[in-house]
C-alpha cells in the first residue's frame, strides 16, 4: 500500500505495510503496521520516467529537424537564388520575400527541436558570461517597454565558461521572452551572475550534475509566477501556458536540453503572485576568453568572389544542385559528386589542382569523413569543409565539434556558404 500527505513542505510519499490483531478468541483487537518514507526514491523515479521520455523523443525530434534542414537548405537558397535573379523590383520578389521569411521561421524551429533533442553541433569556446550579458543587454534594452524595468547584476570575479555562444544567446532569450511574457502589466527583469559551489546535496537534485566550481547565470521576473503543478510540466514536450497559436511549448524545452548537453543544469523557484527565478549553471574553468573568429561575411554579389576549384559531395540532389550553382555564380570551378565514392573517383581522375572539398558529413558508401582522409592522403593541400547539421552523423564528439573542423551548418545561406567557403581557402594547411 501506498499513500501520500501534504505537508507545508511539500507532498511526502510513503509505503506501508498493516496486519490485523487478533486476541485468543480469533477476534481482531487491533492492527500492526509500519510504514517506509520513499519520497526520494519517488522522486528518482520520476526524474528517470522524464528524461528516458526526453531522450526518446529527442531522438525523434533529431531525425525529423535533419530531414527538415536539407529541406530548408533547398528552399531558402534557392528562394535567394531567385531573389538575386529577380532584383527588389517588386511583383514576385515580394512572394520570395515571404517564402524565405517563412523558411527562416522553419528554421528556428528546427533549431529548437535540435536543441531540445540535444543534437545540435556545439563549437564551444572560452567565454566570460559577463560580456555575454552586456552584449544582450544592448539588444533587449531597445526591445522592451517602458513598463518594465532592467537590472543586471553582474559579479566582477565570475569565472569563465567553456560553451557555444549561439547557444547562451538561446538561453538569455527564451527565459527573457518568457519573462517579459509573464509580466504583461510590468515590473522588474533581473540577469544576475556569480560564482556557486555544487554540493552534494544540489547534486542529487539534479541527475548528471558533478559537484564542483560552477558559474550561475539567473533570469528573475516579478511577474504572475507559477504553481507547483505548472512547474512540475516546465519541461514537458509541447507544454505551454500561452494561447493556441502563441506558442510552440518548445522554448524552455530547448533551454533544458542546451544546459544539458552544456554539462550544467537548471533550477526553478517560482509561486503564485511572487515571480519566477531560473537559475542555469555551467561547469567553471579557467583560462582567457577566446576571440570570435575573424570570417569576413562576403556577398554572394560581390565581384571579388573566387576562382579556385571545389570538389562538391552530398546524396541529397537537391542541395548538391543548389551548392553548385552558388559557388559557379560566385566564380568557382565546381566537381559536383553525388556520394564519397564517386568524390573519389573524380579526385583520382582530376588533373588540376583541387582546392577545396565541401563534403556532407553522413552519406551511402563513403561518409564525409572517411573521404576528407583519403582525399587528403591524395591532395595534402585540399582545404575541408563539413556541411551538417546534426550531431549522430559522426562528425561530432559527444555533440562537440572538433578544434580545426570547419562546419556549415543547415539550413544555410547562399552569403553563409562563400564565407565559410572563403573562410575555408583562406586557412593555412
Amino acid at each position: 500500500m501506498e499513500t501520500t500527505y501534504d505537508t507545508q513542505w511539500g507532498y511526502h510519499w510513503f509505503r506501508g505495510h498493516v496486519a490485523p490483531l487478533t486476541g485468543p478468541e480469533g477476534r481482531v483487537v487491533g492492527v500492526a503496521g509500519a510504514a517506509l518514507e520513499i519520497t526520494e526514491s519517488k522522486r528518482l523515479e520520476a526524474q528517470l520516467l522524464h528524461s528516458r521520455k526526453i531522450k526518446g523523443l529527442g531522438r525523434l525530434a533529431g531525425g525529423i529537424a535533419h530531414d527538415f534542414n536539407n529541406l530548408l537548405t533547398s528552399i531558402l537558397g534557392n528562394a535567394e537564388l531567385a531573389f538575386l535573379k529577380i532584383g527588389n523590383s517588386g511583383g514576385p520578389s515580394q512572394e520570395i520575400g515571404a517564402i524565405k521569411d517563412a523558411g527562416l521561421r522553419a528554421a528556428r524551429l528546427t533549431r529548437q527541436l535540435l536543441a531540445f533533442g540535444r543534437k545540435q553541433v556545439l563549437q564551444p569556446r572560452i567565454l566570460d558570461l559577463n560580456a555575454v550579458v552586456r552584449d544582450f543587454e544592448q539588444i533587449l534594452r531597445r526591445t522592451i517597454g517602458e513598463h518594465i524595468e532592467f537590472r543586471t547584476v553582474l559579479d566582477p570575479e565570475l569565472g569563465r565558461v567553456r560553451a557555444d555562444r549561439g547557444q547562451l544567446d538561446q538561453i538569455l532569450m527564451n527565459l527573457s521572452v518568457n519573462a517579459l511574457d509573464a509580466m504583461a502589466k510590468g515590473g522588474v527583469l533581473t540577469i544576475q551572475t556569480c560564482n556557486v559551489t555544487v554540493d552534494g546535496k544540489r547534486a542529487a537534485r539534479n541527475p548528471g550534475l558533478a559537484e564542483g566550481p560552477y558559474v550561475s547565470r539567473a533570469v528573475m521576473d516579478t511577474g504572475s509566477g507559477m504553481d507547483d503543478v505548472t512547474q512540475s510540466k516546465l519541461f514537458e514536450p509541447f507544454f505551454t501556458t500561452k494561447d493556441v497559436g502563441q506558442g510552440t511549448g518548445l522554448g524552455l524545452l530547448s533551454v533544458y536540453g542546451i544546459v544539458q548537453q552544456s554539462g550544467g543544469s537548471i533550477d526553478v523557484m517560482s509561486a503564485p503572485g511572487r515571480g519566477s527565478d531560473f537559475e542555469v549553471v555551467l561547469p567553471r574553468i579557467g583560462g582567457d576568453p577566446e576571440p570570435e573568429s575573424s570570417t569576413r561575411i562576403l556577398s554572394i554579389k560581390d565581384p571579388a568572389r573566387g576562382s579556385e576549384t571545389m570538389l562538391v559531395a552530398e546524396d541529397d540532389a537537391s542541395i548538391l544542385q543548389l551548392v553548385t550553382a552558388i559557388l559557379k555564380r560566385a566564380g568557382y570551378q565546381v566537381l559536383p559528386a553525388r556520394d564519397g565514392v564517386e568524390a573519389l573517383e573524380i579526385s583520382r581522375s582530376h588533373a588540376a589542382p583541387i582546392h577545396l572539398l565541401l563534403t556532407g558529413v553522413a552519406m551511402p558508401r563513403m561518409a564525409g569523413p572517411e573521404l576528407a582522409r583519403k582525399l587528403v592522403e591524395l591532395r595534402p593541400s585540399s582545404r575541408i569543409l563539413y556541411m551538417s547539421g546534426y550531431t549522430d552523423d559522426g562528425l561530432a564528439q559527444h555533440g562537440v565539434l572538433e578544434r580545426g573542423v570547419l562546419l556549415l551548418e543547415k539550413p544555410f545561406s547562399p552569403e553563409s556558404l562563400a564565407a565559410q567557403v572563403r573562410r575555408a581557402l583562406d586557412r593555412p594547411v
